[in-house]
């Protein structure tokens, strides 16, 4: 077996337009996967130097340079309803670097002429305002502190020239993740009194994307690496592994579709002036459906994704779910809605990812507020109907949660205080004073869950139908 360095593999040199902060599985299947297929297509010819958000990871570094920041990304999915497996050898990573062990490259970097843009992920509490966070660290110790002091060197080294700005696409999983990057930026310049023409060339000559990202993305194959490095033919100790599917939003002004044209290399990456009303319907489509589907699935004894939609009745009751109560309270061309959906539910069938339950069921009871709720409420309000089919998957979160299911190995991993207000209060018989004690919980909920008319009821009836009938008479029972 072939190492996967230069010595085996020709790798072009390419300007380094792109710093990228953060160099986890997920930019690498992701970012910088379709950034090489766009310089391979010959419509961007686009460098990346991988900068670690974080102190440490020297291991990592090490694996990198081994390797010449080279590694294959092993996709597996389903397309068209047919199994595709995909293998790409990226080449786009020119570097990587520790700002922490060697600042004064990731500086010289970061004021070079040809640097046009900043692609992150440094994980949910990456962007977050740590106020009197030290702009003179080398470097600072925060993601927006270090984008400040950055930007602002850069802004002196230039004169302030507005050709000198940067494309800073966010991909963290926030809502707003770009334009929370950017307000935190101008916090720390008015915090530490930074002046006036370089908080205008923020707002004028760099421009901040929100997005959205989706793929699956398990990462390093431990389970079958032999296997895979036996089939590749290379000692690829950076292998990642993911699901065929992606779709990249973009959202924000004009500049960046001429500038970083993805889309015209195939990519499903989709360019808009504001992603609020795509991530919503993602949200309520792919996101609802997993949170609906856990605790029914749990409680049928399914583990994965696939286990789930192999049961003939999940499978139906997911996709009657989306297609009754959720397609229709979502303002758009049915038929688009219906095909985009169409893409979104395919992925269920993966046979290749072991997408655990229980993972996606940490935080369910946020979750479901967020991702079903909405949809409850939109079809008592808009529809004037009952969403009986994504309220049923409440009842089965609240039994799942009691501990009163049959999934009894099932351990929540959730806001400890709820999960103890749940259990505590769980009375068999006054099932519906304690459904009316949980949603008249204000600490448990933002939403006021009684503008919905009968709701206490409806989860009542169904909690009372799961712990008398079992989970598969229930499921059937409010499906037919």
């Amino acid at each position: 077996m072939q190492p996967l360095n230069k010595t085996t593999v020709e790798k072009k040199n390419l300007p380094v337009k792109i710093l990228q902060f953060g160099e986890g599985n997920f930019l690498r299947a992701f970012v910088d996967w379709m950034i090489d297929k766009a310089n391979d297509a010959g419509v961007m010819n686009h460098g990346i130097v991988a900068v670690q958000p974080i102190a440490g990871g020297e291991n990592m570094i090490r694996m990198f340079k081994d390797q010449d920041c080279m590694y294959h990304v092993y996709l597996e999915g389903i397309k068209d309803k047919k199994t595709v497996k995909e293998v790409a050898l990226v080449k786009s990573i020119m570097d990587i670097m520790n700002p922490y062990s060697q600042y004064a490259e990731y500086e010289k970097l970061f004021l070079s002429e040809e640097l046009e843009m900043i692609i992150s992920n440094t994980t949910e509490a990456g962007i977050r305002y740590e106020e009197g966070d030290d702009l003179s660290a080398l470097p600072p110790k925060s993601f927006p502190a270090k984008m400040t002091a950055l930007l602002h060197k850069r802004y002196k080294k230039f004169n302030g020239d507005k050709d000198k700005g940067l494309l800073i696409i966010c991909c963290e999983l926030i809502e707003d993740n770009g334009s929370t990057l950017r307000e935190y930026v101008l916090k720390h310049a008015e915090y530490n009194k930074l002046e006036e023409g370089f908080i205008d060339w923020v707002n004028t000559a760099c421009h901040f994307y929100d997005t959205l990202v989706d793929r699956i993305v398990p990462g390093f194959p431990r389970e079958n690496i032999d296997e895979i490095k036996a089939e590749i033919g290379f000692d690829d100790n950076l292998v990642v592994k993911g699901e065929y599917f992606h779709v990249w939003a973009i959202g924000g002004d004009s500049i960046i579709k001429e500038k970083f044209p993805l889309d015209k290399a195939g990519l499903n990456v989709l360019f808009m002036d504001d992603i609020r009303d795509f991530r919503a319907k993602k949200v309520r489509i792919l996101n609802g459906s997993h949170t609906a589907m856990v605790p029914v699935a749990l409680q049928l004894g399914c583990e994965t994704v696939m286990d789930a939609f192999n049961t003939p009745e999940v499978e139906k009751y997911i996709n009657r779910m989306v297609a009754e109560e959720v397609l229709p309270c979502i303002d758009e061309e049915p038929e688009e809605l219906k095909a985009f959906a169409a893409k979104i539910l395919e992925r269920f069938y993966n046979p290749y990812l072991k997408h655990y339950l229980k993972d996606i069921s940490l935080n369910s009871i946020s979750k479901w507020e967020t991702r079903d709720y909405p949809t409850v409420y939109d079809c008592c309000k808009k529809l004037n109907k009952d969403a009986k089919l994504v309220t049923f998957s409440f009842a089965a979160l609240l039994v799942l949660y009691a501990g009163q299911s049959a999934a009894k190995n099932f351990i929540p991993n959730d806001t400890p205080e709820f999960l103890e207000f749940i259990q505590k209060t769980f009375d068999k018989g006054n099932i519906k004073g304690w459904v009316a004690g949980i949603v008249a919980n204000k600490d448990m909920w933002k939403e006021n869950f009684a503008e919905v008319s009968g709701f206490v009821d409806e989860v009542s009836k169904d909690v009372e139908a799961i712990l008398h009938k079992g989970m598969m008479d229930a499921l059937k029972e409010v499906m037919a």
